[in-house]
């Protein structure tokens, strides 16, 4: 599948997501879109999945009769997503047209430092 990164996760994840063709917002010279005119340009770009940290993308944008199936994680940071990496990849594959999941990662926790 064809796979917009978005700019709110770490390009390094690129590399991660097996067999699909996964490119960035700022490949497909998108750099800065916002939203709806985002959505507009993936969708005339052909992508089949966009890759977010937004999860409260499909409160904020109509994602029905898109042509295109989004996936938000619940974290951005690269090394909480890599422990979550087969769910992704599972979403990935499995998403639809106009579909919206949301995938559990983890969460960042702050480690206590001693004084």
């Amino acid at each position: 599948m064809k796979v917009l990164l978005d700019e709110n996760l770490d390009h390094a994840l690129r590399n991660l997501l097996g067999p699909h063709e996964v490119v960035t917002a700022s490949y497909m010279g998108w750099a800065g879109l916002k939203n709806g005119d985002l959505l507009q340009a993936a969708e005339n770009g052909g992508i089949e999945v966009l890759l977010t940290g937004d999860q409260t993308l499909n409160y904020e944008q109509n994602l029905v009769g898109r042509r295109f199936g989004v996936v938000a994680l619940t974290a951005i940071q690269l090394p909480i997503i890599k422990g979550g990496l087969p769910a992704v990849i599972a979403a990935i594959d499995r998403a639809a047209p106009g579909s919206f999941q949301l995938v559990e990662c983890g969460a960042f926790t702050r480690k206590n430092q001693s004084p």
